[in-house]
């Protein structure tokens, strides 16, 4: 819930913050090999897992793919997350995220090459990531340049500019308020924009 003024109420904040500590407990437990915390970590955030996947990949079918590669990584990587680094479902966004920007890439990458034997032009996916689109020395330069931001700046650019995100639903996603995603975000793009100038200039 929020208040008049736009602004989370203490329910909604007391709320995100039960269900922060409910996926973060289940996780703990799924690591040791409990598959039922693990099935209820699911129930809980699939949905959003999804709908991420299916932002950034524009096909239902990639999208279900992509769901079931994250959880079986969530699966194997459970006792890799640290709190320190963000919620739980910042980390599991941040690396469903990573794996629907690398199956649009290689997805771009066939097509090229059907393109290159003269095989019939396929439609090109829409909401392409921006290191699928730009030339291939561009996409070095950035993802060398977005290697040096926080994990946190690096995560919300990507669901944002990447993942076709809006401002209110990566708040929403990662369970932060507002303001402290637009300034993540805002101080993300300004290192970015600097180490994008910097290494033009090599």
């Amino acid at each position: 819930m929020t208040s008049d003024d736009g602004s989370a109420t203490p329910d909604a904040d007391h709320g995100r913050g039960h269900e922060s500590r409910l996926l973060r407990d289940l996780l703990e437990s799924a690591s040791t090999g409990d598959r039922a915390a693990f099935t209820r970590l699911y129930d809980l955030t699939s949905s959003r897992i999804y709908g991420l996947a299916f932002r950034v990949i524009r096909d239902r079918e990639y999208a279900e793919e992509i769901v079931q590669e994250a959880y079986l990584q969530y699966w194997q990587k459970a006792s890799d997350y640290h709190p320190a680094r963000g919620s739980v479902i910042t980390w599991m966004m941040t690396i469903a995220h990573r794996r629907a920007v690398d199956r649009v890439r290689t997805e771009q990458l066939q097509q090229e090459r059907m393109s290159d034997y003269g095989a019939a032009s396929v439609e090109t996916p829409r909401n392409i990531p921006l290191e699928v689109v730009v030339h291939a020395d561009e996409a070095r330069t950035l993802r060398t340049c977005l290697g040096e931001l926080t994990d946190l700046q690096r995560s919300c650019i990507e669901m944002s500019y990447f993942g076709g995100l809006t401002y209110p639903e990566v708040a929403s996603q990662t369970e932060t308020p507002l303001p402290t995603i637009k300034s993540r975000i805002r101080d993300g793009l300004r290192r970015l924009k600097k180490c994008l100038g910097t290494q033009e200039d090599v």
